[in-house]
C-alpha cells in the first residue's frame, strides 16, 4: 500500500541523511507507481476580509456527471499548484459582484468564474420598441387557417345574408299569397252573401209590398238562405282574425268587425221591409248599404295582398258586382211597384222611379268601368251572355228602360205581375251571377298560380344559393387546404429540423469526424411557385448553410483539438524529462534545504504537467495508459491528496477496504484531486478538509469531501450541479471553469455521480458516488443486499447516498 507523509522539509533537518534517504526512496516509489493529471480547481483563496460568506442552502438532488481527462502516470504523483487568485473549480462558478471587485491578480493558468484578464465584452444593446408577438387576439397572431376562414367568411356571410334576405322575401311573399288565398275565399263568401241579400230583397219585395208576411214561404226561404250565408261568412272571418295577429291583415279585420256590426242591423231592416206604401226605396237602400259594404270589403281584402294583378282583378270584380247590384235594385223596385196579377197596372212613385233610374245609370257606368279595368276585348267576350243573344234579357232591359224613363212610364208598358217580372229579370241576374262566379274562379286560379310561382322561385333561389355557397365553400376549402397543407408541412419540417435534425447532426459532427457524417439536407418538400414555395426554398438554403457552418465548425474544433493534443504531448514529454532530472537530483542531494527546494520544484513541474494534460481533456482524448489491476481506494485517495498544494490539510478517515477498477484509477485520481484542490482553496488555511468513505449495501461506495469554507448560495449550487450533470461544449467559457469541465467529463465517462451540497458545519460537501463496477474492482458485490460495507455506512451514509442518487 502506498503512503504519503508530506514533504521532507518538516523533518529533514532533525533526522539527517538517513531520513532524507528514506524520504527519497518513498518519494521515488510514489512517482514511479502512480501518476496523476492536471486541471485543478484553482479557486480564489479564502480571505475573511474581502470575500463575503455565501449563504448556505440545500440543492435539489441533481446528479453530477462526468469530467474530461486525467492520468495516473507511473513516474510522478505531485499535483499542479493552484493559482492563488483565480479558480476553475465549482465554487468559482457564479461568483458574486463582491468577488469580481475584490479579486487579486489574474491567474496565468486556469481562470475561475471571474474574468481571465482583459476587458469584458460589452453587453448587446437592448432592442428598441416592442419586440414581442403582442396579444393573442391581435390580427398578426392569428393562425393562417383562422385568417383564411375569416377572409372567406366575409363574402360567404354577405352572400348568405343576401340569400337569406331573398329567401325571407320569398317566404314573406308565400305568406302574403297564403293570405291572398284566405282573402280570396272571404271575397267569395262576401259575394255569395251579397247575392243572398239581393235574392232576399228582390224576391220578398213583391209579396211584402202586397201585404204578405215574413212567415210566408216565398219570404222565409230566402231569409233562411241569407242567414246561412251570413253564418258561413262570420265563421270564415274568424280565420282572418287569427291570421291578423301578425299585423298583416289588421285593416281587413277592422273592416270585418265593422261589417259584422252592420249585419246585425239586418233584422231591423227585415222588420220594416216594404211596409211603407209607394216607398220601396227605404228598404232597398237598407239592403243596398249592406251589399255595398260587402263589395267594398272584397276590394280592401285584395289591396291587403299588395299584388297588382290581384288588385286589378278584384277591382274588376267589384265593378261588375256593383253593376249586378244596380240591376238587382231595378228588379226590386219594379217588383214592389207591380201588382200581384196581370189584371191591373203597377203603381211606381216618383221617388222610387228616380231611385231606380239612377240605379240603371249606375249599372251602365259600372259596366263601362268593368270593361276598362278588365280589358275591352276580354270583357266583351265575358259580357256576351247579357248583352247579346238572349231575347229575354233584351226584352227585360227594354221594359225596365221604358218603365223608368218617365213618371208614367210604368203605366205605358202595359199590365204585368211582379211574378212575371221577377222571372224575366232573374234571367239577367243569373247570367251576371255566373259571370261573377267566373271572375271569382279566375281570381282563385290566379292566387294559386302566384303562390305556386312564388314557392317555385323560393325553392329555386334556395337551391341556387345553397349551390353557390356549397361551390364557394368547397372551392375555398380546396384552396385553403392546399395553402394550409403546405404551411403545415413547412412548419412541421422546420420544427423537426430545429429540434431534432440539426441538433443531432451538430452532435454527430462534434463527436465524429465530419467526413464520416452525412451532411446532406432533406428538402422541405414544398415545391410550389407561390410565396410558400419560395419560403420553403429559402428555408432549405438556410438549413444547408447551417449544416455547412456546423461542419466547418466541427472541422475547426477537430483541428483545435489536434493542436491541443499535439501541444500537450510535446509539453508532457518535456515535463516528464524534467521530472526525471529532478528525481535524479533528489536522489543525489544530501542537503536538507536543497532537497526541500528540489521537492518544491518537483511539485511545480507535476502541476505544469497537469495543466498540459488539461489540453488532452479539452481535446477529448483518452488516457494513454491504464492500470490493469484494481487499486485500493485508500491509495487512490492518497494519490489524489498528493496532487494538492495544501495536501497537509487533507485528512482521510473511515475509508472502506475496497478496490477501484484499474481502468478508472487514473481518471478517479484526477477527479478527486480537482475536488480536493477546490476544497482547500475555498476554506481557511487553519482548517482541515475531511475525506470519508462509506460502502453501501448495494456495492456502491460514497466518498464525502467536507470543507468549512465560505459556502455557496442555493443559486450557485444549482448552477454548478447543472454543469456537472451536463458538461458544456468546449469553448472559451470552459477555460474559465476548466476544473468543473474536467470533473463533469470524467464522471460522465465512468458513470460516477457527483453533487455539491451545503455542509452542516458551514462550507460545502462534495458527494462522489462510485458505481458498483468501479468500486468493486470491476467485480459484482459479494455481500447480500442490506448488509453494511467493510468501511461502515450508517444511516447518515445511506441518507447521503440516497440524495446523491
Amino acid at each position: 500500500m502506498l503512503e504519503f507523509h508530506g514533504p521532507p522539509q518538516d523533518r529533514a533537518g532533525a533526522q539527517g541523511a538517513h531520513s532524507r534517504a528514506a524520504w527519497r526512496a518513498r518519494r521515488g516509489n510514489q512517482r514511479r507507481s502512480l501518476t496523476t493529471t492536471t486541471g485543478a480547481y484553482s479557486g480564489r483563496p479564502y480571505d475573511a476580509d474581502t470575500v463575503p460568506r455565501r449563504s448556505r442552502g440545500e440543492v435539489p438532488g441533481s446528479e453530477v456527471a462526468t469530467l474530461v481527462q486525467g492520468r495516473f502516470k507511473r513516474d510522478g504523483s505531485a499535483s499542479a499548484e493552484p493559482e492563488p487568485h483565480g479558480g476553475t473549480g465549482p465554487k468559482a462558478v457564479g461568483s458574486s459582484p463582491q468577488h469580481a471587485q475584490n479579486q487579486g491578480p489574474a491567474s496565468s493558468g486556469n481562470a475561475g468564474g471571474a474574468t481571465t484578464g482583459g476587458p469584458a465584452a460589452p453587453a448587446p444593446a437592448a432592442p428598441k420598441g416592442p419586440t414581442g408577438p403582442g396579444p393573442r387576439i391581435a390580427l398578426r397572431n392569428w393562425r393562417i387557417s383562422t385568417r383564411l376562414v375569416s377572409l372567406l367568411a366575409l363574402p360567404v356571410v354577405a352572400a348568405t345574408s343576401l340569400g337569406a334576405l331573398r329567401i325571407n322575401q320569398s317566404m314573406d311573399d308565400i305568406q302574403q299569397l297564403d293570405n291572398m288565398k284566405l282573402l280570396t275565399d272571404m271575397t267569395k263568401q262576401a259575394t255569395e252573401l251579397a247575392a243572398a241579400l239581393q235574392e232576399e230583397r228582390d224576391q220578398s219585395a213583391g209579396p211584402l209590398a202586397h201585404g204578405g208576411k215574413a212567415t210566408d214561404f216565398s219570404v222565409k226561404g230566402f231569409r233562411e238562405k241569407t242567414d246561412r250565408a251570413r253564418n258561413v261568412f262570420i265563421d270564415s272571418s274568424e280565420e282572418i282574425d287569427e291570421a291578423s295577429k301578425d299585423g298583416n291583415l289588421k285593416g281587413v279585420r277592422d273592416n270585418l268587425v265593422q261589417l259584422a256590426g252592420d249585419l246585425g242591423e239586418l233584422e231591423k231592416i227585415r222588420n220594416t221591409a216594404f211596409k211603407s206604401e209607394r216607398n220601396s226605396t227605404q228598404t232597398v237602400e237598407g239592403y243596398h248599404r249592406l251589399i255595398v259594404n260587402l263589395i267594398d270589403l272584397s276590394q280592401d281584402m285584395a289591396e291587403a295582398t299588395s299584388n297588382p294583378d290581384m288588385i286589378q282583378r278584384t277591382r274588376a270584380l267589384a265593378s261588375f258586382s256593383s253593376a249586378k247590384e244596380y240591376a238587382s235594385i231595378q228588379r226590386a223596385v219594379l217588383a214592389a211597384a207591380l201588382p200581384a196579377s196581370n189584371t191591373s197596372k203597377g203603381d211606381l212613385s216618383e221617388n222610387d222611379r228616380l231611385y231606380a233610374e239612377s240605379a240603371l245609370a249606375s249599372q251602365k257606368s259600372e259596366l263601362r268601368s268593368f270593361k276598362s279595368i278588365y280589358g275591352d276585348v276580354t270583357a266583351s267576350e265575358l259580357l256576351l251572355p247579357i248583352e247579346e243573344g238572349n231575347s229575354t234579357i233584351k226584352a227585360t232591359d227594354e221594359y225596365a228602360g221604358r218603365a223608368l224613363a218617365s213618371e208614367f212610364g210604368l203605366a205605358s208598358v202595359g199590365k204585368r205581375s211582379y211574378r212575371d217580372w221577377l222571372d224575366d229579370s232573374s234571367t239577367k241576374i243569373q247570367q251576371m251571377k255566373n259571370i261573377e262566379l267566373t271572375l271569382l274562379e279566375e281570381m282563385e286560379q290566379k292566387a294559386r298560380e302566384l303562390r305556386s310561382a312564388t314557392e317555385r322561385d323560393a325553392i329555386v333561389s334556395g337551391v341556387v344559393i345553397l349551390i353557390v355557397l356549397g361551390v364557394s365553400l368547397v372551392g375555398a376549402f380546396v384552396v385553403a387546404r392546399s395553402m394550409i397543407r403546405s404551411l403545415r408541412r413547412l412548419e412541421e419540417t422546420a420544427t423537426k429540423v430545429a429540434q431534432e435534425r440539426l441538433p443531432d447532426l451538430v452532435k454527430q459532427l462534434s463527436e465524429s469526424d465530419p467526413q464520416d457524417v452525412d451532411t446532406s439536407v432533406e428538402s422541405v418538400g414544398v415545391h410550389s411557385r407561390d410565396e410558400i414555395g419560395r419560403v420553403a426554398a429559402a428555408f432549405d438554403d438556410v438549413h444547408r448553410e447551417a449544416v455547412r457552418l456546423a461542419a466547418e465548425q466541427a472541422l475547426l474544433r477537430g483541428n483545435v483539438n489536434a493542436m491541443f493534443t499535439n501541444l500537450s504531448r510535446r509539453s508532457q514529454g518535456l515535463i516528464q524529462r524534467q521530472l526525471s532530472l529532478i528525481s535524479e537530483l533528489e536522489s543525489r542531494e544530501a542537503d536538507p534545504d536543497q532537497l526541500s527546494s528540489l521537492f518544491k520544484l518537483d511539485h511545480l513541474a507535476t502541476r505544469m504537467r497537469r495543466n498540459g494534460e488539461n489540453l488532452l481533456v479539452l481535446a477529448g482524448e483518452e488516457p494513454g495508459r491504464r492500470w490493469t489491476r484494481p487499486v485500493p481506494l485508500v491509495d487512490v485517495l492518497r494519490a489524489a491528496a498528493s496532487e494538492v498544494e495544501q495536501y497537509e490539510r487533507i485528512e482521510l478517515a473511515s475509508v472502506p477496504s475496497t478496490e477501484v477498477a484499474g481502468r478508472v484509477v487514473n481518471d478517479l485520481v484526477h477527479l478527486l484531486a480537482e475536488l480536493l484542490e477546490n476544497a482547500t482553496s475555498f476554506s481557511s488555511p487553519q482548517t482541515k478538509v475531511k475525506v470519508t468513505g462509506h460502502a453501501l449495501p448495494d456495492g456502491r461506495v460514497l466518498i464525502e469531501i467536507h470543507d468549512t469554507g465560505i459556502g455557496l448560495s442555493p443559486e450557485d449550487l444549482a448552477a454548478i450541479n447543472e454543469r456537472l450533470a451536463s458538461p458544456p461544449t468546449v469553448d472559451v467559457s470552459v477555460s474559465r471553469r476548466m476544473g468543473l469541465f474536467v470533473v463533469g467529463r470524467l464522471s460522465q465517462r465512468h458513470g460516477i455521480r457527483i453533487q455539491l451540497r451545503p455542509s452542516d458545519s458551514g462550507g460545502t460537501t462534495a458527494l462522489v458516488m462510485l458505481p458498483v463496477d468501479v468500486a468493486q474492482g470491476g467485480k459484482k458485490p459479494q455481500g447480500k443486499p442490506g448488509q453494511p460495507g467493510a468501511g461502515g455506512g450508517g444511516p447518515a451514509a445511506a441518507q447521503a447516498a440516497a440524495g446523491a442518487a
